[in-house]
């Protein structure tokens, strides 16, 4: 069958998205040429910011190499900008006067950036901000000019303040509006930014008009005139004061044009073989700017173009997600409130949070979020979906998982996801179609996990989330980028390293006082380095830091496993597996009192109580009375034993009673990651001690300790260590050892990462060979231990602490007139 002729004007991610979509549902129907007016392929217009603040290049923000197109057929002209729409003979004219005959003419030319009706406009210097050629005169300017005026306090205004700060200039941001991202943001949240950024060194000036832009004598823009007489320098002004749909192709051509290119439900112009898509098409009175409408609009092109005929676009309801200078924001929703709705607000300024939802007839139907967006998708789809919020309007505030948990809930936040829930925004993808292509296709780094699902390869602000799925997914599998490189998160430039050498160098012991030593860029931090760095504190000085709750995941705060109905398991310890009948017999009284839905063994050894409610917690372990087992904590795990010589004919050592031993020698034990021992009785190891953190082995002579196994999705087989003669230098040696992976390992590092980092040699030498350095680690770590307690034992003779425990009740909010 002959091939249809499908030409795209335009090379941008919307347009290429729609021949992406369709390439999937039929490759064979179209003959495709694109003309690209810049002389590069595709490439990710979000990500200029990055480019310009020097924190990526222009070659990694590609979306669509060469080879793509030439792998799909696509005949590619760059640098060639069409000029003419010959509707009658079905063809396109570019400027050199190359020409492309259609059956199906796709539109995808964009916007351009709206340049003030203003003198001196024309001026040299005077730039708009829309594309890769725009952000390199912005870098070339810097090297040489000093001063640099951005009017326009949108998203795209700021990221250009911000990342021609970065370069050196002198920057001010004019903004018409009262507060900065006035679209995005309400009153008081644009405050806490324009605060925040303040202080990073950029300059406001907030409802002011510019009047005209002046010659500095030499044909180039020098300073800037308002409407109230004051004059500012300015060696380069960027234009950022919005955008305007590129019609002007489409016009000439005759089409009907109000606001972008009007379209229908499938895309269509009013000449059904032309589709518009993208920035310079009208959808029902609308021209979206935001990634994600256009790539559902993308899909709803490609279904029509492949002659599917059954997808219609509707219009988006859309979020805004941002990230602007490493401060998080989400919008959604009618957020600025109005006439019959409530407003339920947290604000706290000095740690940098602000939180605003807004209710009407029991609806969520507005969010705006300052600081802290960990439930920003939560609350997207409550608003999306309608659902009614009667039942959970006391916790609405205090996000999806459970009453209290505000934030820093770290990895968990990952972990505790629906399937269903939407992690990318951009390109509408959830959490279960991450996590079968990783599943199905054996993916290992967030680079993959993009090119199989378009995740994270947009704006890229969800990149952290699906890298924490991918772990959660895989474990240690994950190739994630080394932490020995890795900054810790978005509010520091420093790596872990750093972090601890510093805490250790200057005797930092807090949270709050770390974070002002390291000149933190948030007051608060986040969910990624609150965690990390109050294990880091706490390990490095115990008896001086002070534990802080708040900085650990839900997990550790609660002392149990949440599970995905908001419940917990309860694993009480057993050491080395062994237990008595009086012990199962508390745990079968319980299960029944507290009517617990399962009762399970564990693979280590132990049993899990599985459906407990929280405020069921403090009786559940008081009836059970008996040690945490620490299954939900980055702490001591198990000790998984064999029956061993005391029973077993085959047994060459007391491999259970070693166990018991080592277990209660690192009970209470915090650590980077959760540590899981065994000990097995003889070489055929039934007890799997190959696979485990530390692994003891008993032979004729006596033991074999090995170290850094895993038993995960990508099974790490561990290493030979030594070779000992009594079960009390395995005591001493396996002390050693985890003390040592206490101090110098990253947090979430687990003992196979740490040992392939610093290397065998390293761990022999401060161990094997250093007597007295063994010495000194095994003493460090029994410190440590000395200033810490059972957590349940302790919550339970302490009652301020039951508090964590206690449902909160909330006042019902009067409802503003």
């Amino acid at each position: 069958m002959k091939k249809l002729k499908l030409v795209m004007i335009g090379n941008g991610m919307a347009g290429v998205r729609t021949l992406e979509e369709l390439l999937k549902l039929s490759n064979e129907l179209y003959d495709i040429t694109v003309f690209g007016a810049e002389p590069h392929t595709n490439y990710n217009r979000i990500l200029l910011s990055p480019v310009l603040a020097g924190e990526q290049t222009f070659e990694e923000i590609v979306l669509n190499d060469l080879s793509w197109y030439l792998d799909n057929h696509i005949k590619l002209l760059l640098n060639r900008k069409v000029v003419q729409i010959d509707r009658v003979k079905r063809r396109v004219i570019a400027e050199d006067g190359s020409e492309a005959e259609y059956d199906r003419l796709l539109i995808a030319t964009g916007s351009t950036p709206f340049i003030l009706p203003i003198p001196g406009n024309d001026l040299q210097g005077v730039i708009g901000y829309r594309d890769i050629a725009d952000t390199q005169a912005m870098i070339d300017t810097a090297k040489t000019h000093k001063h640099a005026v951005v009017i326009g306090g949108g998203l795209l205004g700021l990221e250009a303040a911000n990342g021609l700060m970065l370069r050196g200039m002198d920057v001010t941001v004019v903004h018409i509006g009262e507060w900065l991202l006035e679209r995005q943001l309400d009153k008081t949240s644009g405050q806490l930014l324009q605060s925040a950024l303040e202080s990073r060194g950029l300059k406001f000036r907030l409802s002011e008009q510019t009047q005209a832009l002046h010659d500095a004598g030499n044909g180039r823009v020098g300073s800037v005139q308002f409407k109230n007489g004051d004059i500012i320098p300015a060696d380069l002004v960027v234009m950022a004061a919005g955008i305007r749909p590129n019609t002007e192709l489409a016009e000439k051509a005759g089409l009907p044009c109000s606001r972008g290119i009007l379209v229908n439900d499938t895309l269509q112009t009013y000449d059904p073989r032309i589709y518009a898509i993208g920035e310079c098409a009208s959808h029902r009175g609308i021209a979206y700017g935001l990634v994600a409408p256009l790539f559902e609009q993308a899909k709803v092109c490609a279904n029509h173009l492949a002659q599917l005929g059954f997808a219609t676009y509707k219009g988006s309801v859309t979020s805004t997600k941002l990230k602007v200078t490493g401060i998080d924001l989400f919008s959604a929703g009618d957020f600025m409130g109005g006439e019959g709705t409530e407003t339920i607000t947290l604000s706290d300024p000095i740690g940098g949070v602000y939180k605003k939802l807004v209710i009407k007839d029991d609806i969520l139907v507005g969010a705006c979020l300052y600081g802290d967006t960990a439930d920003g998708g939560w609350y997207f789809r409550q608003i999306r979906e309608n659902h009614a919020i009667g039942e959970i309007r006391d916790h609405l505030m205090f996000g999806e998982n459970a009453l209290g948990d505000v934030g820093h809930q770290g990895q968990d936040k990952a972990m505790s996801m629906a399937d269903s829930a939407e992690v990318c925004g951009c390109n509408g993808v959830c959490k279960g179609t991450i996590v079968k292509a990783i599943q199905e296709h054996g993916l290992f780094s967030v680079d993959e996990v993009k090119k199989h699902t378009k995740a994270a390869s947009s704006c890229g602000s969800c990149a952290g989330l699906v890298e924490q799925i991918l772990i959660n997914t895989v474990g240690g599998a994950a190739d994630v980028k080394p932490k020995s490189e890795k900054a810790i998160c978005g509010c520091s430039d420093l790596n872990h390293g750093q972090i601890r050498q510093a805490i250790r160098e200057q005797h930092l012991l807090t949270i709050a006082g770390t974070m002002s030593y390291l000149n933190w860029r948030t007051p608060n931090g986040c969910a990624t380095c609150r965690p990390a760095l109050n294990y880091y504190l706490i390990a490095t000085w115990p008896g001086e830091a002070r534990d802080d709750p708040q900085s650990r995941l839900i997990n550790e705060r609660a002392h149990a496993n949440i599970q995905k109905d908001g419940t917990y398991s309860v694993v009480p310890r057993m050491w080395g597996g062994v237990t008595t009948p009086s012990e199962l017999r508390r745990i079968a009284d319980v299960a029944d009192k507290y009517q617990v839905p399962m009762v399970k063994v564990t693979g280590g050894q132990r049993i899990d109580l599985l459906g407990i409610k929280k405020q069921d917690l403090p009786g559940v372990w008081k009836d059970l009375d008996m040690p945490s087992g620490h299954a939900y904590g980055k702490s001591i795990r198990t000790v998984k034993t064999c029956v061993g010589s005391e029973f077993c004919r085959f047994g060459t050592q007391n491999s259970t009673q070693l166990g018991i031993e080592l277990e209660h020698d690192l009970f209470n034990m915090w650590s980077p990651h959760k540590v899981k021992l065994a000990v097995s009785g003889c070489p055929r190891n039934c007890a799997e001690a190959g696979i485990k953190d530390v692994g003891i082995i008993g032979v004729d002579s006596g033991w074999e300790m090995y170290i850094g196994g895993n038993g995960g999705i990508k099974t790490e087989v561990a290493e030979f260590f030594v070779k000992l003669k009594t079960a009390d230098e395995v005591r001493e040696y396996n002390g050693a050892f985890l003390q040592l992976y206490r101090e110098e390992a990253f947090y979430l590092e687990r003992t196979v990462h740490y040992l392939q980092r610093v290397g065998m040699a390293h761990i022999k030498q401060a161990i094997i060979e250093d007597p007295q350095r063994r010495k000194a680690l095994n003493e460090r770590l029994q410190f440590s231990l000395s200033f810490e307690q059972d957590p349940w034992k302790e919550r339970l003779e302490q009652p301020q602490l039951k508090k964590e425990f206690e449902p909160i009740r909330v006042k019902p909010l009067e409802v503003l007139p």
